[in-house]
């Protein structure tokens, strides 16, 4: 019998479009799919990241048993596990996807180094990093002529999902994790998605024929909700993001929606380009940072005083995710109200979201601080106005800030100009702006 080739999962936690295990398959050889679970990762990641995790486990288990095979599952250092599991079975080739930050360059590295044959693949973005450049460079630093020469490059066809697997031997395929939510860093959220590929694919239906057609008017209606949910669903693989990109292309709403992938892909080229975007300045631009533990308190409880602020703030501790129009203006407040590093707010967003993704997180977080790929690192963002023009009603912050439930309409933005302000609500911390 042939070498068994390993397909190692990490942030492509599906069977559907899967260019590394397809051509695992291709090649004829047994397949055996691995996961390790590195408690040093859950001990560091977001609570709701790791429950999100344990469900997408079981999800993926249960679509390869479906198949005829399994996930086989360990504990441990990922690239000191996956020499294990190779070294049992006498596989001498592993499968993964292609990532882009510093953990999964040295990943690949070090299981190179150990004499494996190591293929990466493409699965993560719609355009793979590094497949459209600009002349002269080795990625794009503005958005709209990626975005240009992303709309005119040729994508890859669909991988179909496999309709069976080969067993994998006698490897015995370990238990699922059942207590991953109770560890890590940040809250709990009680209201957070479900995790898992079979959820994905049916929010990802229900948005293209339901939400799709209404995404151009109302993506930024915070009171609306009417996004596409998708994110933590893409950070984790559970979805193929260019299977998300077509889904819906000949729908109305489809060319705007699909701008966004293209951000996303867009901070994924510029992290593969510039790995330090979670701990160094894009582009420095000599800001000046304030220390201020109280003003970071209050931000990160949602207790700042300005409604539309902490109604964000609230809804990430509640949800596990924040709608993103809002994460603009949470980041805007931290960074340019009240002079606060970007780090900070980065990291706390890191510790609650679902769909914490390193080059998503810190470029977006980098974009609105000045330091990132914004070509207009000054423009104001004055929080009262964002809310007068996105929550004209004051649903989304009677929804997320029970304080604020008696006052009607547009006064729920202003609490502190009633004559008698409304009791256990603290006033601004900052000037909101007017």
């Amino acid at each position: 019998m042939p070498p068994s080739v390993i397909v190692l999962f990490t942030q492509d936690l599906r069977v559907h479009d899967h260019p590394a295990l397809g051509a695992a398959l291709a090649g004829g050889r047994p397949v055996l799919p691995l996961f390790v679970i590195d408690d040093r990762l859950v001990d560091t990641a977001a609570r709701n990241r790791n429950a999100y995790l344990a469900e997408a486990l079981a999800d993926l288990r249960w679509s390869l048993r479906s198949r005829g095979s399994d996930l086989v599952l360990r504990r441990g250092e990922t690239v000191e596990e996956a020499l294990r599991v190779a070294k049992e079975t006498g596989a001498d080739t592993i499968h993964l996807s292609a990532g882009v930050s510093r953990f999964a360059a040295h990943r690949a590295r070090r299981l190179r180094e150990a004499g494996v044959a190591v293929w990466e693949f493409p699965g993560l973005t719609v355009v793979p990093p590094g497949e459209v450049v600009p002349q002269g460079g080795d990625h794009y630093k503005v958005f709209t002529p990626y975005w240009r020469a992303w709309e005119a490059s040729s994508w890859r066809a669909i991988e179909p999902a496999p309709d069976g697997l080969p067993p994998h031997g006698d490897l015995a395929p370990g238990e699922l994790p059942r207590s991953l939510g109770d560890r890590g860093r940040g809250e709990t959220a009680t209201d957070r998605i479900a995790g898992g590929e079979d959820a994905a694919r049916a929010r990802l239906r229900t948005w293209v024929e339901r939400g799709q057609a209404e995404y151009p008017d109302r993506r930024d209606d915070l009171a609306g909700a009417a996004t596409s949910h998708l994110s933590a669903d893409l950070r984790f693989g559970c979805l193929s993001p260019l299977e998300v990109a077509l889904a819906g292309r000949e729908r109305p709403g489809h060319g705007e929606f699909v701008r966004q992938l293209a951000w996303r892909d867009f901070h994924h080229q510029v992290t593969a380009a510039f790995p330090e975007i979670g701990r160094r300045d894009y582009r420095d631009r000599g800001r000046q940072w304030r220390h201020d533990p109280d003003a970071v308190a209050a931000w990160r409880q949602g207790r700042t005083g300005v409604p539309v602020v902490d109604a964000g703030m609230r809804q990430l501790l509640r949800e596990g995710f924040m709608h993103n129009r809002t994460r603009m203006i949470t980041a805007a407040f931290l960074t340019r109200t009240l002079r606060v590093h970007w780090r900070e707010g980065a990291a706390h967003f890191e510790d609650h979201l679902v769909d914490g993704d390193v080059a998503d997180n810190h470029g977006n977080w980098q974009w609105v601080a000045g330091t990132g790929n914004d070509t207009r690192p000054n423009r104001a963002f004055n929080p009262l106005r964002q809310a007068r023009r996105f929550d004209p009603g004051g649903d989304y912050v009677r929804r997320y800030v029970p304080e604020l439930a008696g006052l009607p309409g547009a006064r729920v933005h202003t609490p502190w100009r009633e004559e008698r302000p409304p009791t256990g609500y603290p006033p601004p911390i900052a000037d909101p702006g007017h």
